[in-house]
């Protein structure tokens, strides 16, 4: 099997308009600073895998994700429409392991760990411990899987598995990570604060 691409789906680190839930805490210049902080120290936890990397960007044209995060790599607009849409353009080519930038414990092992899991698995998923995931790897395309979802609630993985096992198709569950998407999740993660 080809070795599966780490698609990192974020946006550009403008203040008002990254992390916005986490304004009311951090103002918008902080939460912006902090989605920077959190997509760098992704990708450099992809780049460690050495794996195959895309970046799914908005909020910002190829040319200024370059300048920030480094000319050797993929950069692919994300397009229009909802998190499903976006998504499911982004898992399009397969296999594939979607990831966004919040996870703050994430390392390359988590990364090469999935990946493994995916090479005899359909499906891979990272549960994230507010019920959505942190990355989901499939071998092949599952547009199903991000159609009619209740992005950003706590049922997301939950839906995730149902409608893979509806289909017979087994997924590996990886280890529960923590996202950081609210301010009270900030306390979690002092050491990305500073």
């Amino acid at each position: 099997m080809t070795s599966p691409r780490l698609v990192l789906v974020t946006r550009y680190p403008e203040p008002g308009k990254a992390k916005t839930r986490l304004i009311p805490a951090l103002g918008p210049d902080g939460a912006a600073a902090l989605h920077r902080r959190l997509t760098e120290r992704t990708l450099a936890s992809m780049r460690a895998t050495g794996l195959p990397m895309e970046i799914r960007s908005t909020g910002a044209a190829e040319g200024a994700f370059l300048e920030w995060l480094g000319q050797d790599l993929d950069v692919v607009d994300q397009g229009e429409g909802d998190l499903g849409a976006r998504l499911a353009r982004a898992a399009s080519r397969t296999p594939a392991i979607l990831l966004g930038a919040d996870t703050p414990a994430l390392t390359a092992n988590h990364l090469v760990e999935l990946a493994h899991a995916l090479a005899s698995n359909p499906a891979a998923v990272g549960p994230a411990e507010d019920g959505g995931y942190w990355a989901l790897g499939i071998a092949q395309p599952m547009p199903f899987l991000f159609e009619d979802m209740p992005w950003s609630t706590d049922q997301v993985c939950a839906i995730t598995l149902a409608r893979l096992a509806e289909r017979g198709f087994e997924a590996a569950i990886l280890d529960t990570l923590s996202d950081l998407d609210r301010p009270e999740d900030l306390a979690r993660f002092p050491e990305v604060l500073a």
